[in-house]
């Protein structure tokens, strides 16, 4: 693995690849840092956000620069948003499903129209945030509220901006590797923290028997998401020999992935969004008031909320995973091209038959999203964990695995083209 950095490194165009991304990378950490024009108070803040699972996901993803109220407070939430958004009309507006399927240019436009969409929601999140957050303020103007709108939306814009241009001249999807470097700067403070409990343990209870079955923990806990991230169904596909004019075509065998966890990270972040409406809509509330009681029901940690969580992140997994694979469209293409399943008539059977697979396949991966989301709230209710703590989210590791895979191969597939080795052998 050092031989092929190495040779990555020595390459120049690689390594031009590789310079573009640790500069635009450091960009957006530079940019978390500066804070919003304003009298912000951050106690203030940090206490609107305390519990909050929102604030804490949006957090998340901004690298800690939504809790300093930065720049790049909103990181690319609006893209994300507006993207899935594009995505989701795609499926249901013919227009839109046509352009996706004309290749090339098709995209160029709905790329451009997820640039429209960015900009505008990211006007209304800013706007959102900023009237959210002025209890986080110290006798703010009208002046305050319009600067922190107009800070907020230009961030959101600059930073899908820098994505662009970091898939074009970096290594790996710009705005994928923006969100994972926001997640690992989130890591250090996080061992950071478990070194002082470490140091303190005779104080609280702690004993190193548990910090280590935790440690542990975590490292099977990756190993597990890297194992279902890389898990597939190859369905085996034979293509019939064809004669064209003079030249025969086909006559190959190849297979058809089915990713495990197909949805990726998507239905966890649905779920989250919409279980935390009603307690962040709460919390502009009285506490003695009868809504307050009743919207904070669902706050997070809470039995109904676990339960009602489980269910959505279960039934989004089969809704993504049906709208993003269909399988009357995937056996039209194989019989078109005289592709044909072994022991099955192409056409509708095939169809059925990805369907059931499909299906059963998508189990496993609901599962999976179910109890790694649930993996925080389960850590505490050990009695040798409960002590400690730490902010373990199941959806950074996701997120942060998938895009270390993503990368990773696509450093290896450079070094391929140029017959060096890879980080595989």
């Amino acid at each position: 693995m050092l031989e092929a950095i190495k040779t990555a490194i020595k390459l120049p165009d690689l390594r031009k690849k590789l310079i573009w991304t640790l500069v635009l990378l450091g960009i957006f950490r530079l940019g978390s840092l500066v804070p919003i024009p304003g009298p912000w108070d951050l106690k203030r803040l940090g206490d609107i956000f305390k519990g909050n699972s929102v604030f804490g996901l949006l957090d998340m993803m901004a690298g800690g620069g939504l809790a300093n109220m930065s720049v790049f407070a909103m990181s690319v939430n609006p893209y994300i948003t507006a993207s899935i958004i594009m995505q989701l009309l795609t499926m249901v507006i013919p227009q839109l499903e046509q352009m996706a399927k004309e290749g090339g240019e098709g995209r160029k436009i709905i790329a451009q129209y997820t640039r429209y969409a960015t900009v505008v929601l990211a006007i209304i999140q800013g706007t959102a945030l900023a009237f959210g957050l002025r209890a986080a303020m110290i006798a703010p103007t009208v002046w305050d509220i319009v600067l922190a709108i107009i800070t907020l939306t230009t961030g959101a814009v600059l930073l899908m901006w820098l994505g662009e241009v970091l898939s074009e001249r970096g290594i790996g999807n710009g705005i994928s590797m923006i969100i994972f470097a926001g997640i690992v700067a989130r890591v250090f403070p996080s061992i950071k923290q478990l070194f002082d409990l470490l140091r303190g343990q005779s104080a609280i209870g702690l004993t190193l028997v548990s910090i280590i079955l935790f440690i542990a923990l975590i490292i099977a806990v990756v190993a597990g998401v890297v194992f279902v991230t890389q898990g597939e169904r190859k369905i085996p596909v034979q293509y019939a020999k064809r004669i064209v004019g003079r030249k025969m075509y086909g006559g190959t065998s190849t297979y058809l992935p089915i990713k495990v966890n197909h949805s990726g990270v998507i239905p966890v972040i649905f779920a989250s969004s919409i279980l935390a409406f009603p307690p962040t809509i709460a919390q502009f509330l009285e506490p003695g008031h009868w809504l307050y009681k009743a919207l904070n029901i669902v706050a997070p940690g809470r039995t109904l909320y676990l339960i009602i969580y489980a269910i959505l992140i279960f039934l989004f997994t089969y809704f993504y995973t049906a709208i993003t694979f269909n399988p009357l469209e995937v056996s039209d293409n194989m019989k078109k091209y005289g592709g044909f399943i072994p022991g099955i008539r192409p056409g509708k059977p095939t169809a059925e038959y990805l369907d059931r697979v499909l299906t059963r396949i998508t189990l496993a991966g609901a599962l999976f999203l179910t109890v790694i989301a649930l993996l925080p709230y389960l850590i505490n209710l050990v009695p040798a964990f409960k002590t400690l703590q730490v902010q373990f989210g199941g959806t950074a590791v996701l997120i942060a695995v998938g895009v270390a895979i993503d990368t990773m191969k696509q450093i290896e597939a450079q070094l391929l083209m140029r017959q060096y080795e890879g980080f595989l052998k």
